[in-house]
């Protein structure tokens, strides 16, 4: 069968596909997987939500869980939730940054989202159709909880501001459309806030936070006079910033900033991000005596590299943000009072802290390849491009063919989703990336005509 579950845990299909009837056996699934006597479930606001989550809720309390029911928020506050309330799994419905006809399913084992093996085996049980229900005496019940509240108490201890920030907040009529406010008037901010009903829909912008989406929040911000502006993806697992002159911030350098000044409050360290990220983050974190780890794409991998090398900050180039010290889930509203926090520590403004990291050129090409042949060439390639690039810095085969040189970087991956070779390259120079993705390029193209 197919797989159930994306690289993060969601299963990323239209709704069509995620029937009520799947979601109901994935959680029967799950229940079976992880032993569970209790279980906490919550949505964003896709249209499908209740439909699914009716279903999902049915499927737990058959097999004789207790449920409690979190309502609509963002998928960080199911995580954190699920782990302060001492629960054995938690469902969050969501699609996150894709677009309204998709909903999908990421399963939590207390903060930390399931991993390939724990997605395998529940595929495995769903194939095989053994469930098991629990006696009528035995049943599950539900209940609600107000995780609004517990989660907006761990951000106020975590963070204090001194300052009386000037924020426009847009969670884009996701599930931080109430809590994201919330939180930054608790904080002491002045808030607008844009696009802050819920609707699934998303008829105000995209779901997913980019420079295009986020132009009329820039004009406001730079209207208003504002400080930042702060948006969020449809559940709330990722941030983007727009700095006080309406320019949006570049995700890498942003990241990057982030992750070096968690490297110089804890003396050096790690922070850990994936194979496409710029490398700022190498730049920023010598300077601070850190290493980076570099996983494969995915924010379950970046949470696990953290867990498993003990790491102060871990995150990826599309807003998605660990923070270690609170809890492993990708978390956008936290991550912006965090933001917020670092840069009355610095006494920055958003285009300061950001300046202080370097911008790289990256450049991208798709190259037509064949389903059958793709991954093959990508294992095959990598002698062949450290041949071409003998003076290469480093190798790596965790996410694809990665070549590291003195003066940028490339990688060669297969998609995941279509007859493609993904070609990315970064340089110090605009003509350092073009004619490191001119050279790649012509030996990608070399290797598919010879195989």
């Amino acid at each position: 069968m197919g797989k159930l579950f994306g690289s993060s845990g969601v299963r990323g299909l239209a709704n069509v596909d995620l029937t009520p009837i799947l979601a109901c056996k994935i959680a029967s699934a799950v229940a079976i997987h992880a032993k569970a006597k209790k279980a906490v479930v919550a949505r964003d606001t896709r249209v499908s939500g209740c439909m699914i989550e009716d279903a999902l809720v049915s499927g737990l309390i058959s097999t004789g869980i207790d449920v409690l029911l979190l309502g609509m928020v963002p998928t960080p506050v199911l995580a954190y939730v699920a782990k302060a309330l001492g629960a054995d799994v938690g469902f969050m419905l969501t699609a996150s940054h894709n677009p309204p006809q998709y909903n999908g399913i990421k399963v939590f084992n207390a903060d930390l989202s399931y991993t390939d093996d724990d997605q395998n085996a529940v595929e495995e049980i769903v194939a095989k159709g053994n469930f098991a229900l629990a006696d009528w005496r035995k049943l599950g019940k539900a209940s609600s909880v107000d995780a609004r509240q517990i989660y907006i108490g761990m951000v106020q201890q975590a963070v204090s501001l001194k300052k009386q920030w000037k924020v426009v907040v847009d969670p884009g009529c996701g599930a931080a459309f109430s809590i994201a406010p919330q939180i930054l008037q608790a904080l002491g901010c002045k808030v607008t806030a844009l696009n802050a009903q819920p609707d699934g829909h998303f008829p105000a912008r995209k779901s997913e936070p980019t420079s295009e989406s986020l132009q009329d929040l820039a004009k406001i911000v730079k209207i208003l006079g504002a400080d930042i502006g702060i948006a969020f993806d449809g559940d709330a697992d990722r941030v983007a910033f727009v700095d006080e002159n309406g320019g949006y911030v570049n995700f890498d350098r942003s990241l990057a900033a982030y992750g070096a000044l968690a490297l110089k409050r804890h003396g050096g360290g790690i922070v850990v991000t994936n194979v496409e990220a710029s490398m700022c983050m190498e730049t920023m974190a010598e300077k601070y005596g850190g290493k980076v780890v570099r996983t494969r794409v995915g924010d379950i991998y970046i949470s696990e590299a953290i867990k498993q090398n003990g790491a102060v900050f871990g995150g990826e180039p599309c807003g998605a943000w660990v923070h270690p010290q609170l809890h492993l889930c990708p978390d956008g509203p936290l991550s912006a009072a965090l933001f917020l926090a670092a840069l009355e520590e610095e006494d920055r403004s958003v285009s300061e802290f950001i300046g202080e990291v370097p911008e790289y050129i990256t450049l991208r090409e798709n190259i037509s390849c064949r389903n059958e042949q793709k991954y093959m060439l990508v294992e095959q390639i990598g002698n062949i491009l450290k041949a071409a690039f003998p003076t290469y810095t480093d190798y790596s085969t965790v996410d694809g063919a990665r070549l590291a040189l003195k003066n940028g970087w490339l990688l060669v991956r297969a998609s995941g989703t279509e007859p493609l070779i993904r070609l990315t390259v970064e340089g110090e120079s605009s003509q350092v990336a073009k004619d490191i993705t001119q050279k790649a390029t012509a030996l990608i193209h070399k290797q598919i005509e010879e195989q």
